[in-house]
């Protein structure tokens, strides 16, 4: 069995934080349309997606760079749990490690937000 996990924790005030026009070329590069619509340009959910999208490239053992913000997604499920597509470089680098399914999770209080991902495979 092959197991691989990731987390983060980003502080949600670097989201609002951010001057107008930087923020808006910010969200535009790291989250997709999808993405975008889900958060409603609220900052904890912004700053929890992108907690998840680190911990997915921690977990796929290469960091943003390797794969791009965007080729990690984190939509919601029917339950309106996270739910974790991977597109481009990050689906390839995940078959090629064998990993299969997925589980992530977000939370946040008023100050942080917190991502968790586990990748399982054989």
């Amino acid at each position: 069995m092959n197991l691989r996990t990731g987390i983060d924790l980003v502080e949600i005030s670097r989201f609002g934080d951010l001057r107008e026009d930087l923020r808006a070329r910010f969200i535009e590069r790291v989250f997709t349309e999808a993405e975008i619509t889900l958060c409603h340009g609220r900052d904890e959910r912004l700053a929890g997606r992108f907690a998840v999208k680190e911990a997915v490239a921690k977990a796929l053992g290469c960091g943003i760079g390797a794969v791009s913000w965007q080729e990690i997604e984190i939509l919601r499920g029917e339950q309106g749990e996270p739910l974790l597509i991977l597109h481009g470089k990050a689906q390839v680098l995940a078959e090629e490690l064998g990993l299969v399914e997925w589980s992530v999770s977000i939370s946040h209080t008023h100050l942080h937000a917190v991502g968790l991902a586990v990748g399982l495979g054989e």
